[in-house]
């Protein structure tokens, strides 16, 4: 392991090192004393302090980046800049504990354009997928993803993929700056003992400071569950429901209660569960895990889950500690985030109600980043680099290969057995199940349960032979109409289309298939809307309002084709789809 001081837990300090610190102590002393200038004075406030779990009226002084006293002599203390708080509640700023840039579609400045003015100065952010997309650029592609990320109005914390990758991959993106540690460890693999991944587990109790894991409460057995813990992972975000919450805290995780992905009852049904059963609030974190931008600028982020937390019955302080000071604490960063205390950064939320959070200031290091849910300045960062150029694949596919056929037909022969895919979220034993549907004329009838539904086809794009396909019928889009299609290369390349026949979903596929990566919606072959990821297939090369008309022409050209959507927009449904279907095997 690298090497340590014994008191601190820190590389031991170089001379450069000191002198550094020497210059800042006498600053930080000489302010104090009246001497020299601080940066900024927030006066006229009503500070949170989480840690006595009051409030209490006064004011908090900035210098560089953090808070360096709470309510000073205003006779003695010399000021650049004050700030009059208006008598609103300052809280620490949000953090949201785990997140998925990729899942977001945006890259790191066009997502903080959503996720700021809701009150989130932090993100602890993994980036496995776009690390697998870009493949053997992978290293050189996060370098290009962090290069500017001190610029960002919040502040980036990563880590290195602890699957999706290659352990060469993971071990030099652990050397990188804002990477912290290593990212969710794979949970099913270890059931046989995969030499790569020990490779990554080594990896991270070696290099990293913080391990995060997926950690498989749903397909492990009880035995197996002692794996992630026992080799020292700190977080899990892998609970759906009271039972994976109890286990998930009584082996000893940090425990993030997600709130992006699954059906809208997932994360009441959490948040319930902690508060009828009385567990610490200390154990918990809050994270999107994956969330869209239509859902961030519609809903909130880190401060809705918070509302949400009170309105189910949890104390308002104890609700913010979970989004700020407890997820500080479980990333061992309590001493830079997650309170208004002297020494920790002025990453600060001014609120006109701890009930329901309502940003009109956000603060990060001191600097005024939002204000009345809107960025201050536009981040200027340029990602371009990252696009590419598209790889088509799909030149030799067939129509056939699209049709629906039974796995098995009745011995009356009027019914088939058929593949029916559900949306990810509403449970993993609902995710894909064997259903038996009507059989007339030779052909499946597409109706179970007396609706009728749509047909999915789910798509290797470069064949290693037989192109591998997996066709059956999908609850979660229905049009009457047409065909949409979304394509993700991580950790495989495939892609899935959703229609009503075909020979539309094939012409929906080749339009598809000419991008990099994104989502097509056609009608009668003519493309509606369109949504490219041109950075790796993952991201989009856009902007926040760019992105958000983007993805909102999908969700319209599908509502035209009788589509009803509600909560995520219809392209990040469909994207999360490749996640269980990686890992219940449809791909090869």
């Amino acid at each position: 392991m690298l090497e340590q001081n014994s008191t601190t837990g820190t590389a031991p300090a170089g001379d450069s090192d000191v002198a550094d610190q020497d210059d800042h102590v006498r600053t930080i002393f000489a302010i104090l004393e009246g001497e020299h200038e601080a940066d900024l004075l927030l006066h006229n406030l009503n500070i949170l302090d989480v840690h006595s779990e009051t409030v209490y009226p006064g004011s908090l002084l900035v210098h560089g980046d953090r808070i360096i006293a709470l309510n000073p002599d205003e006779e003695i203390v010399r000021v650049r800049e004050t700030f009059d708080g208006e008598g609103l509640y300052a809280i620490p700023g949000l953090i949201d504990a785990h997140l998925h840039f990729e899942s977001q579609l945006a890259h790191p400045a066009a997502f903080g354009e959503a996720i700021v003015p809701s009150g989130t100065t932090t993100v602890f952010g993994e980036t496995l997928d776009f690390a697998s997309a870009a493949g053997d650029e992978a290293v050189a592609a996060a370098e290009a993803l962090f290069a500017d990320h001190e610029k960002l109005p919040y502040r980036l914390y990563a880590f290195a993929p602890g699957k999706k990758s290659t352990p060469e991959v993971t071990e030099a993106m652990l050397a990188m700056e804002p990477v912290i540690g290593l990212g969710e460890l794979a949970h099913l693999s270890y059931m046989t003992g995969n030499a790569e991944d020990f490779r990554k587990s080594a990896l991270g109790r070696a290099r990293a400071g913080v391990v995060n894991c997926h950690w498989g409460v749903t397909s492990l057995s009880d035995m197996l569950l002692n794996y992630m813990p026992a080799i020292g992972v700190d977080n899990n975000h892998d609970v759906w429901n009271e039972a994976d919450i109890e286990k998930s805290i009584r082996y000893g995780l940090n425990t993030q209660i997600k709130f992006g992905v699954g059906s809208p009852e997932v994360i009441r049904t959490m948040l319930r569960a902690i508060v009828k059963r009385r567990w610490p609030a200390e154990n918990f974190q809050l994270c999107a895990d994956n969330i869209s931008v239509n859902r961030v600028l519609r809903q909130g982020h880190i401060d809705w889950v918070i509302s949400l937390a009170i309105e189910m019955g949890m104390p308002p302080i104890t609700a913010i500690k979970m989004g700020t000071l407890y997820t500080a604490r479980s990333f061992h960063k309590d001493r830079d985030l997650g309170s208004l205390s002297p020494g920790r950064f002025a990453d600060i939320v001014l609120t006109d109600s701890l009930s329901k959070i309502n940003p009109r200031y956000v603060f990060k290091g001191g600097q005024l980043v939002a204000k009345d849910r809107k960025l201050v300045a536009e981040v200027d960062i340029d990602y371009s680099v990252l696009a590419k150029q598209p790889k088509p694949g799909l030149a030799d596919l067939r129509v056939d290969q699209l049709e629906l056929t039974p796995i098995e037909i009745s011995t009356d022969g009027t019914q088939a057995k058929v593949l029916l895919f559900d949306v990810y979220g509403r449970g993993h034993l609902k995710f894909a199940q064997e259903i038996w549907v009507p059989f007339r004329d030779g052909a499946v009838v597409p109706e179970y349960e007396g609706a009728l539904l749509n047909r999915i086809s789910v798509v290797q794009r470069y064949a290693d032979g037989e192109r591998h396909t997996v066709n059956g019928l999908f609850k979660g889009v229905s049009i009457d109409r047409g065909a949409v299609s979304t394509f993700w290369p991580a950790p495989k390349a495939y892609f899935v289309s959703v229609g009503t026949d075909p020979a539309e979903i094939h012409g929906n596929l080749q339009q598809l298939d000419a991008l990099v990566g994104g989502c097509i919606v056609t009608e009668d072959g003519e493309a509606k809307a369109t949504l490219p990821l041109d950075f790796y297939g993952v991201m989009a090369d856009m902007n926040l309002a760019e992105l958000v008309e983007a993805t909102r022409s999908i969700d319209d050209a599908l509502a035209k084709l009788g589509n009803h959507n509600e909560g995520e927009a219809v392209v990040n449904k469909l994207l999360t789809l490749f996640i269980s279907l990686d890992r219940f095997g449809f791909m090869k």
